[in-house]
């Protein structure tokens, strides 16, 4: 028996449609125009789309009318090292992304959980940054701009004149870590830095407490770093507690970085080799794929360590990555709903925002990427989503079904 939808994507998409393996008409547009002409369909016949990039991160289970993916938008399409801003297709991985900046010598600090295989329009819907926030920030300060396709299919350009400002946010700040619900993130700006000369990464095992007391003593220190991140030992493997720190830049500033940290410090550093180091971030990166569930909790740097205890008494530790200099923390295992909504009550508490950044959808549905919003935040956030997705078609649960 034919499917209704799949003959229309065929009529309207042509090549690139298909058929999933659960059954869904699947459907790959091959340029921005191509996902405008899809989601303007979609918007005429009300039928709800489930977006995916390579299906590498989020599970591709959210139930929908057909699945649109970026799989085809994977071009790097401009760069200028001298402004140091490129432009790339949200369907571009970060392996590839960096690849081809590296032959400009230009790079961007997006480091996120998951394979290298992920799509920059993933990373940025979801907004997961790595342990690199510490020095340069979260994955909106890597984005100058995005270009998305909306729910009823209009193409919305971020400072453009189609849709300049709504409720006072700025868009590009809606789309990352909007989770799709505001659009599809088809291109977007991208600032890059120039590629250091130097990186040199170290790690300390040991006891949480003395890794902590090293850590504290090292941001008051004020010592440049990239990253200073204490990782549990499921999320590493290791017997003990890891504390990673990594300094990169001049030859000369890193020497003089990385031995700061040796002089601060009253723990003992192991030196790792470019290759030792690569190996265990994407070690560290690969095990959050490991994890059904993975969360993050938003907090400022010095309340980090107590966040870690609280989550350690609530869920437990498992993968557990905190980032010691910017503040927050992942969290990856296999809970159920009723234990994520008890972690949000006892996080609400002390006023620390919980997001669902990776769970099956029974999870998702449930509880929702955010949860439920505080009062007099859910009404502009759904003023917002009307712009941008007025059928609610997008599939993506901002708040859990039960409202908790």
């Amino acid at each position: 028996m034919s499917n209704p939808i799949l003959e229309a994507l065929k009529a309207i998409a042509g090549e690139g449609v298909s058929v999933g393996g659960d059954g869904l008409p699947r459907v790959a547009p091959g340029s921005l125009d191509g996902v405008a002409t899809v989601m303007g369909q979609a918007f005429e016949q009300r039928w709800r789309v489930r977006v995916e990039g390579r299906g590498s991160w989020m599970p591709p289970d959210a139930p929908a009318d057909l699945v649109l993916t970026t799989e085809r938008l994977g071009r790097l399409l401009s760069v200028a090292p001298a402004d140091l801003v490129a432009t790339a297709q949200g369907g571009a991985s970060i392996r590839a992304v960096r690849s081809a900046l590296g032959n400009h010598r230009a790079w961007i600090p997006i480091d996120p959980p998951g394979s290298p295989d992920r799509t920059l329009g993933s990373i940025l819907a979801t907004g997961t940054a790595g342990p690199l926030r510490h020095r340069f920030g979260p994955i909106r300060d890597q984005i100058l701009g995005t270009t998305v396709v909306t729910g009823d299919g209009r193409i919305v350009r971020s400072g453009g004149t189609v849709v300049k400002n709504v409720a006072g946010f700025d868009l590009t700040k809606i789309q990352v870590g909007g989770f799709s619900a505001f659009g599809i993130i088809a291109e977007m700006n991208l600032r890059l830095r120039a590629m250091p000369a130097r990186r040199q990464t170290m790690v300390s095992r040991g006891g949480i407490e003395s890794l902590l007391e090293a850590a504290r003593a090292i941001v008051e220190a004020n010592v440049e770093l990239s990253l200073l991140e204490l990782c549990s030992p499921a999320l590493t493997g290791a017997a003990e507690w890891s504390l990673l720190v990594q300094a990169l830049g001049t030859v000369e500033g890193v020497a003089a970085e990385i031995a700061r940290v040796e002089a601060t410090a009253s723990i003992v550093f192991d030196h790792l080799e470019a290759a030792q180091a690569d190996r265990l971030l994407t070690a560290i990166g690969d095990g959050w794929l490991e994890c059904p569930v993975v969360v993050r909790a938003g907090v400022l740097a010095p309340g980090t360590p107590d966040l870690v205890d609280l989550i350690g008494e609530t869920i437990g530790h498992g993968r557990l990555s905190a980032s010691l200099g910017s503040g927050g923390l992942r969290w990856g295992g296999n809970p159920t709903a009723a234990h994520l909504r008890a972690l949000r009550v006892r996080l609400a508490e002390r006023e620390i925002p919980v997001t669902i950044e990776r769970a099956p959808w029974a999870i998702r549905r449930a509880v929702g990427h955010f949860g439920a919003f505080r009062e007099g935040v859910r009404p502009l956030t759904e003023r917002v989503r009307a712009v941008f997705d007025p059928a609610h078609l997008l599939v993506a649960p901002l708040e859990g079904s039960d409202g908790a």
